[in-house]
């Protein structure tokens, strides 16, 4: 004689049923197995229910069209980064500011002259070089793990002065490029014999 298992929840009687039909055997023994083992059975009914689930969405076709499909994953095969989906998130959303100081002080380091020539006064280029100074030396003192920091502090003085060459060469070459004065026509009235 069968035992029947009082289920609440019709899911886990579709997910039984799966079960015993998988099961080698005419399925006279599952259900006294089943609830001699609970914690057996529940992971069985579990598997079987997201098995079922899945066959139904395929049936259903919520998998077609999927993007990507048939394409392989781009990436693979260069070499095992175990941080890929990291790195991609932030390449995709286009996030700044994530990871350790060395890495953020090396990029920041790239960029600091682009920077400091979108800058109209001496003071704020100073005040700017003081931060990333400050920044470097405190990366240097901490003692958290991660990539060594190899990014040197920039002279305060140096750089200024490179700004100010920077920004004078501009200066004459966006005067070069400025097109010779026509002479001016008037709008109203005769013109000049």
């Amino acid at each position: 004689m069968r035992r029947r298992c009082i289920m609440s929840d019709p899911r886990d009687e579709a997910a039984r049923y799966l079960a015993r039909r998988r099961s080698p055997g005419d399925g006279a023994d599952d259900e006294t197995t089943v609830s001699s083992t609970p914690g057996a059975a529940a992971a069985v009914d579990r598997a079987a229910f997201i098995e079922s689930a899945i066959q139904v969405a395929i049936r259903r076709g919520d998998f077609d069209d999927l993007p990507g499909a048939g394409k392989p994953i781009e990436g693979l095969g260069t070499h095992h980064d175990p941080d890929w989906w990291i790195r991609r998130k932030i390449e995709t959303e286009n996030l700044t500011g994530l990871g350790p100081p060395a890495l953020l002080l090396r990029t920041e380091d790239r960029e600091l002259d682009g920077q400091l020539d979108l800058l109209g006064r001496e003071s704020d280029v100073r005040a700017v070089l003081e931060d990333f100074n400050r920044r470097v030396i405190e990366a240097r003192r901490q003692l958290q793990g991660g990539p060594p920091v190899v990014t040197a502090p920039r002279d305060v003085e140096a750089e200024v002065a490179a700004w100010r060459e920077r920004r004078s060469a501009r200066g004459v070459a966006s005067s070069a490029e400025a097109a010779p004065a026509r002479p001016r026509r008037r709008l109203f009235g005769r013109r000049p014999r």
